[in-house]
């Protein structure tokens, strides 16, 4: 839900977020890839936030989210979000690190290594039909007075927290003139996109959205956010419908260069690339630009260009079944 009157943040929001985040989210690693720059005839570097926190770039978002409104509503006393997982996980991370506590909808389909992590952190987690459901119940019970609703990714906060991922790979590697991000709701890849902006120069900006749930590829085609069927994805953080007033939305179409639809097969190529060629593990979903690379769904030859990994949260079974298909 996007709060009344409230804007797309801005570099300085991103800025802020950076400065609250100071010893709660890592300032992650980016490394070479030999494999993708190969594949891709560029210069690939991985950004390895499935090396952060909680398992995934989420963290940067739910925990500047709180830090806020631990300072600005002091009367709140519990964090209600939905989540596939991750989002989950460092809500309640963050939620017990301010002191207050969490409560998790989460659908059906969502990994076990994931609402285990949630109840492990102390969090409440309630079981719902779908994602739709558990985000229509978790705002609901959020507008009480002593409760406040952190959404997954329409939040400026949230959008702002998550683009410190991208001051950080500019930081290391200033000169990237091209990043690729995993986009499910499309907090991560606005925050990207407001910092690659900020710079002035022109930064190729692609989003890798699952083939399964392409709610983001319709939209856009739409000129508006649209419904679309999602079906079963490996990647499951990366499905689930947008809201109608999601203003990840505008950011993005304004903002983003182009949104790729990623397969499942590539998904599976992708994780067990990364863990045979580079020893690295990642979820689906947080593996989905480096999907969109092997597939062929973008052009980058020739570009210095920042892979975001954006998490590692899957569960070990999940791993052998892509090792051994």
């Amino acid at each position: 839900m996007t709060l009344p009157g409230s804007t797309a943040p801005t570099r300085a929001d991103v800025e802020a977020a950076a400065r609250r985040l100071r010893g709660v989210a890592f300032h992650t690693p980016i490394v070479r890839s030999d494999w993708l720059s190969d594949v891709a005839d560029a210069d690939v570097w991985l950004k390895l936030e499935a090396t952060q926190m909680t398992g995934s770039f989420k963290l940067r978002g739910a925990a500047n989210a709180i830090a806020v409104i631990a300072a600005e509503r002091p009367h709140v006393r519990r964090i209600l979000t939905a989540s596939a997982g991750n989002h989950g996980r460092a809500v309640a991370y963050a939620a017990r690190r301010a002191g207050l506590a969490a409560r998790i909808y989460v659908p059906g389909s969502a990994p076990a290594v994931k609402r285990n992590a949630m109840v492990r952190l102390g969090a409440e987690v309630v079981e719902t039909a779908s994602y739709d459901e558990a985000e229509a119940r978790a705002q609901a019970e959020g507008a009480r007075d002593d409760t406040a609703f952190v959404s997954a990714y329409s939040h400026p906060d949230i959008i702002a927290g998550a683009g410190t991922v991208a001051l950080e790979m500019f930081e290391d590697v200033p000169e990237l003139d091209a990043i690729i991000a995993p986009i499910g709701g499309g907090g991560l890849l606005s925050g990207i996109a407001i910092v690659s902006r900020s710079l002035g120069g022109e930064i190729f900006v692609v989003g890798a959205e699952a083939e399964a749930s392409p709610v983001f590829t319709s939209s856009i085609a739409a000129g508006r956010v649209t419904t679309v069927s999602v079906q079963p994805s490996l990647a499951d953080g990366l499905t689930g419908n947008m809201e109608s007033d999601s203003q990840t939305f505008d950011i993005v179409r304004r903002l983003v260069d182009r949104v790729v639809l990623v397969s499942e097969p590539s998904f599976q190529q992708a994780m067990r690339g990364l863990i045979q060629r580079e020893q690295l593990v990642a979820e689906a979903a947080g593996a989905a630009g480096v999907a969109a690379i092997l597939q062929g769904a973008v052009d980058v030859r020739g570009r210095r260009v920042g892979v975001v990994l954006s998490g590692r949260n899957v569960d070990a079974d999940v791993i052998a079944r892509v090792l051994s298909a």
